[in-house]
């Protein structure tokens, strides 16, 4: 109830902008309608890891990759492309103190799953920095873009259990089969989750590297399923 006040006032004194035209922003999002109809939606795609599929393949449809070798996680939610205006908004987020954005993405990717969500998780768990990246950018943005997810959805979150272990370089700088390599052995887990199905949130998904080896080591603590929350696939 308080959550809902302040949220209240705080459209009142700050009312929502377009972050991308500028314009007002409409139903609480900084985003304008039309903008909203512009976004890049991935709408047919993989139905273990999103990955965005030709023609009108549908949600049915398992990509070549998945069928091969079955990612470390179970169902992947990625309900925009990571084209522009999107990649725009995520950059902002993560390089340049986008914590608008992040209000503004939490709430797209919460708008979506509210109609997509049949087996909401135990736990919500956003993928870990390294120290030395958490403190070069001063926040983690998948932190920052689950803590309004849980309140959201109601469903807890932990945020200190898992931890990125070994610094390595940006995945988008390595190709697929190095950034395999780029992340393995990279996560550490601290005791028990206390849950048996959990969700790891996170901006974008590019090949599944990052949360296929995160959704592999909580698995081994006892998690029996794991889904990835993002805002967006790269095609």
């Amino acid at each position: 109830m308080i959550y809902k006040w302040l949220k209240s006032a705080q459209y009142l004194i700050y009312p929502p902008t377009c972050l991308l035209c500028g314009g007002p922003g409409e139903h609480g999002r900084d985003l304008c309608a039309g903008c909203l109809r512009e976004l890049p939606r991935n709408l047919s795609c993989c139905n273990v890891c999103a990955l965005p599929l030709p023609g009108e393949s549908g949600t049915s449809t398992t990509c070549g990759s998945c069928l091969r070798h079955h990612p470390g996680f179970d169902l992947c939610h990625a309900p925009f492309l990571y084209l522009p205006p999107v990649g725009r908004l995520i950059g902002d987020l993560k390089f340049n103190s986008g914590l608008t954005q992040a209000r503004l993405l939490a709430r797209l990717l919460g708008d979506f799953l509210e109609t997509a969500l049949e087996n909401p998780p135990d736990l919500l768990i956003p993928v870990p920095l390294h120290p030395s990246r958490l403190r070069e950018r001063g926040y983690n943005q998948s932190l920052e873009l689950a803590r309004p997810l849980s309140r959201q959805f109601g469903i807890p979150l932990k945020y200190n259990h898992c931890t990125r272990i070994r610094a390595t370089p940006h995945q988008l700088s390595l190709k697929k089969q190095d950034r395999t390599r780029n992340v393995r052995g990279g996560f550490r887990v601290s005791g028990q989750l206390d849950a048996r199905h959990v969700a790891l949130i996170d901006d974008v998904v590019t090949t599944g590297a990052t949360a296929s080896e995160l959704a592999k080591v909580v698995k081994k603590v006892g998690v029996e399923r794991v889904d990835v929350w993002a805002v967006a696939r790269t095609p």
